[in-house]
């Protein structure tokens, strides 16, 4: 068989995402008989049909359902080998990743002093992206919270982050000194889709075995917050999260009897470039949680 173009594949997983030759056409930026065209090529490649048009649209085709798995690991694969050798190749740049709440500009800048010969950018993930980023080269360090699967990376705390309790502003605990798990007994709890992540943050299950209450499934901090807010739930959140500003209609309350979270510096586990060991001894010296005396 014929070498795969992976332009095509890239066609290919553009139009199985639309089934829309015309959208799909516009998001590549290339006319869409051009496109059908590709496709054709493509198609000519596998020794398949990938794709059928119908009067209700387009669809994938078996042969397209089984190849389309394959064409994602496929674009990813480039995407890696493309960003190793760029890291092999520019053993002076490092990109810095960092997750919601989280501070790394002390680090940061002690690096750029210390070595200012390099490349040294930051890039914002979200709160499931920092492995993934990791292991795909777009990020060489990430400041992030456990949990974090740690196996292919090099994982150290940085420090404690005490845990909070964010409720809406008319909540019966808005104001108090302090909660703990038994006040929050029956209250739901917003749940994502990554179980580790969910059971970490909902403390699921409770001291005793018991499972905490349920609450609204949600994918975003964003959707997090809206169903706080609105009344459906409440969360238990890092304090840093709160410290960087959320909404004014939440509040929170510290939140006593419960293990502190834990804030840690994440790198691949066989990368020793002196940027990345560089970033990983300034994470250590010049990052740190809140101040346990101050209350947001």
């Amino acid at each position: 068989m014929t070498d795969l173009d992976l332009r095509l594949v890239r066609y290919f997983t553009a139009v199985a995402s639309h089934l829309h030759y015309g959208r799909a056409a516009a998001e590549l930026h290339i006319a869409q008989p051009s496109l059908s065209r590709q496709i054709g090529r493509l198609e000519a490649q596998v020794g398949a049909r990938l794709l059928d048009r119908t009067r209700q649209g387009t669809r994938l085709t078996e042969a397209g359902e089984a190849f389309l798995p394959h064409a994602h690991a496929l674009l990813r694969a480039s995407e890696r080998a493309g960003a190793a050798a760029r890291a092999a190749a520019r053993p002076t740049r490092i990109t810095v990743g960092y997750t919601a709440g989280l501070i790394v500009t002390p680090a940061v800048r002690t690096l750029r002093h210390g070595h200012p010969d390099a490349d040294v950018r930051t890039l914002h993930l979200e709160w499931n992206e920092p492995r993934a980023a990791l292991l795909d080269r777009r990020v060489d360090a990430a400041v992030t919270r456990l949990p974090l699967r740690t196996d292919d990376l090099r994982v150290t705390i940085l420090y404690d982050e005490p845990k909070l309790l964010l409720v809406p502003l008319g909540h019966r605990l808005a104001g108090k000194e302090s909660a703990t798990l038994d006040d929050i007994d029956g209250e739901p709890i917003p749940r994502f889709p990554d179980p580790e992540w969910d059971a970490y943050w909902r403390i699921d299950p409770r001291p005793g075995g018991r499972p905490a209450p349920d609450g609204p499934p949600v994918e975003t901090i964003e959707d997090k917050l809206e169903c706080i807010a609105a009344g459906q739930a409440v969360a238990i959140v890092p304090a840093a999260l709160y410290a960087a500003g959320i909404r004014p209609d939440l509040t929170t309350v510290p939140l006593r009897g419960v293990e502190p979270g834990h804030v840690v510096v994440a790198t691949r586990a066989a990368d020793r470039g002196r940027l990345v060991a560089a970033f990983r001894t300034a994470a250590r010296d010049c990052l740190s949680g809140p101040d346990p005396t101050h209350r947001p």
